[in-house]
C-alpha cells in the first residue's frame, strides 16, 4: 500500500531541475520542495468588456452563458442550462445521439432574480435523463435563426476499471490570466473530460455593488468549454453575495439561480453539498461556508454518504472544498481549520484518496497526513504521515484579480510535498481502479508540461489478493 511520487519538470528541463534543486538545497525544507520558479511579477487584469470572450452570441435573445453539469447520480443526465435576455424564449431542448436520426424534446424551466439595482435575464435549466453511457449527444437550444447547437458525451458506465480524466480548476474570475488558464486547459492533449471546479467562479462581488453583469461576462466567458463538458460545481466564498448594506441579505442568490447541481440524487437537503458518481469515481462536494458543525443537515448528510460509497464500484474517492483544510501560504492560513477538526477523521477511516481544494490563490500538495491522534493530554497536535489519509491538494490558482499569494510561510511544513505562486490547472488521470497519475501544469510552460505529477496508488486494491482469488 501507498503510492508512487514524481516530481518537478518536465523531462527536457530534467538536468536543469536536478541542479536547480542542488543550487536550492535550503528551500528543501523536511522533505518538501518549495519550487524555485519564480512568476514574472505582474498586476494581474480584468479583461476589458469588449472582449471578444464576453462577445453575445448574434441574433435577438440568442441563447448564451451555456453550460452543463451532470443531472443525476449516476451520469446517464445532465442538467443543460442558458440564459436569454431579452425575453423567455423557448426552455426546450432539441437533443438526439450520434449517428441517430430520431430527435427528443425535453421541457425546462426559467426562474430570474433581482439584486439591488440589477434584473437577471431569463435563467433557464433543462433536466435530460436516462440517456446512453458512453454516448456523444447534440443539442439545440433557442428559436429561429437563433438556435445554437453543441454536444457532450456521456460517461461510460460506472464500474472500477473504467479510465477516466477530470481537469482541475479553481478561482478562476475573468482576468487575462483567468482566460490563459482556460486556453491552457482547453489545449492540454490530456484535459479532462469533465472538469472538477472548486469555487469562486465571477468574483462579481469584487465590483461595486456586486455588479451581477459580471456574472453575464464570466457564463460567456466559461460557454466555450462549460457548453461542451460538464463542470461540477463547488461554492466558494464569493459565490455567496451576502451584502446587507444593499439590502441583499439571501446568501448565494445569483449562484443558486444561474447553476443548478443534482443534489436531490444524493438525498442532499441543499445545493451546496451533494455526491455523484462518474465512471470509476466517487465525487462529494462539501461547503465550506453552510453550516457543518455537529448535527447541522451537511454533516449528518456527510455521515449517512460516506459508508454508502462502494469502493468495489467506484474505488476512487474524491472529496471538492473551497477553503483547504491544509495550507502553508499566510493567506487564509487556518481558515479551514474548523471543518477539518470535525470531518477529518471520517476522511482517514474512509481512506479519501484525495482532496482538492481552492481559495487560496496559489498551488500546493500535501504529503498523506492526518492530525487525528490529539486528545486533550497527549500533546499530539501536530500532522503525521498516514496512508489512511487523503492528499490535500490547493489548487486556487486560476488567474481572479485578486492575483497571486506569494507569501508562504516558513519553515516549509512536513506535511506540504511541493508548493509553488504560479497560476494553472491540473489533470486527474484514471487509469483502471489501481492506479491514477496526477498533473499540475503552470500557465507559463507549454501545455504538455507537467510543473507537479504523481502516482496515486488506490489503496483499496491489492493486486496479491487478486492473484489470488482468481487461481
Amino acid at each position: 500500500m501507498g503510492l508512487l511520487r514524481l516530481r518537478g519538470a518536465s523531462a527536457a528541463a530534467g538536468v536543469v531541475l536536478v541542479v536547480g534543486l542542488i543550487l536550492h538545497a535550503a528551500l528543501l525544507c523536511n522533505g518538501g520542495i518549495t519550487s524555485t520558479f519564480v512568476r514574472k511579477a505582474e498586476k494581474t487584469v480584468d479583461m476589458p468588456l469588449d472582449s471578444d470572450v464576453f462577445r453575445v452570441p448574434p441574433g435577438y435573445n440568442a441563447p448564451q452563458q451555456v453550460h452543463i453539469t451532470q443531472g443525476d447520480h449516476e451520469g446517464k443526465g445532465v442538467i443543460i442550462s442558458w440564459v436569454t435576455q431579452d425575453e423567455p424564449g423557448s426552455s426546450a431542448v432539441l437533443y438526439w445521439s450520434e449517428n441517430s436520426k430520431h430527435k427528443y424534446l425535453a421541457k425546462g424551466e426559467v426562474v430570474t432574480y433581482k439584486f439591488y439595482n440589477y434584473t437577471s435575464g431569463y435563467i433557464h435549466h433543462c433536466t435530460i435523463k436516462n440517456l446512453k453511457f458512453d454516448t456523444k449527444y447534440y443539442y439545440e437550444i433557442g428559436i429561429g435563426k437563433t438556435v445554437r447547437q453543441f454536444w457532450f458525451r456521456t460517461p461510460p458506465k460506472v464500474g472500477p476499471d473504467v479510465p477516466y480524466t477530470f481537469g482541475l480548476i479553481g478561482d478562476l474570475g475573468q482576468s487575462f490570466d483567468s482566460n490563459r488558464t482556460l486556453t491552457h486547459y482547453e489545449s492540454n492533449p490530456r484535459r479532462g473530460q469533465t472538469v472538477l471546479f472548486v469555487g469562486d467562479l465571477s468574483y462579481a462581488d469584487n465590483y461595486p455593488f456586486h455588479d451581477n453583469v459580471r456574472w453575464d461576462t464570466w457564463g460567456r466567458f466559461v460557454e466555450r468549454s462549460a457548453a461542451y463538458q460538464p463542470w461540477i460545481w463547488t461554492a466558494g466564498n464569493h459565490e455567496l453575495d451576502f451584502a446587507p448594506e444593499i439590502g441583499e441579505t439571501v446568501p448565494f442568490k445569483p449562484y443558486i439561480h444561474r447553476y443548478h447541481v443534482p443534489y436531490r440524487a444524493s438525498q442532499s437537503t441543499a445545493p451546496f453539498w451533494y455526491s455523484i458518481k462518474r465512471a470509476s469515481a466517487y465525487i462529494i462536494v462539501l461547503a465550506s461556508y453552510s453550516a457543518y458543525g455537529k448535527y447541522t443537515p451537511q454533516y449528518k448528510w456527510l455521515e449517512q454518504e460516506l459508508p454508502k460509497v462502494n469502493r468495489s464500484e467506484t474505488p476512487w474517492l474524491i472529496v471538492l472544498m473551497h477553503s483547504p483544510w491544509y495550507n502553508s501560504y499566510n493567506y487564509h492560513y487556518m481558515e479551514g481549520e474548523t471543518m477539518r477538526v470535525m470531518y477529518e477523521p471520517w476522511f482517514v477511516k474512509y481512506k479519501v484518496d484525495v482532496v482538492f481544494a481552492g481559495h487560496v490563490h496559489a498551488y500546493e500538495r500535501s504529503e498523506r497526513v492526518s492530525n487525528i491522534a490529539y486528545n486533550i493530554v497527549n500533546g499530539k497536535c501536530i500532522p503525521a504521515k498516514d496512508q489512511s489519509a487523503p492528499v490535500y491538494i490547493t489548487i486556487g490558482d486560476g488567474g481572479n484579480l485578486e492575483g497571486l499569494a506569494t507569501n508562504m510561510t516558513e519553515p516549509q511544513p512536513k506535511y506540504s510535498a511541493y508548493r509553488e505562486a504560479s497560476f494553472g490547472h491540473a489533470i486527474f488521470d484514471i487509469k483502471n481502479r489501481t492506479h491514477a497519475y496526477y498533473s499540475w501544469h503552470r500557465n507559463q510552460d507549454g501545455y504538455a508540461v507537467e510543473a507537479d505529477s504523481m502516482w496515486f496508488f488506490n489503496r483499496f486494491w491489492n493486486p496479491e489478493d487478486e492473484t489470488k482469488a482468481a487461481s
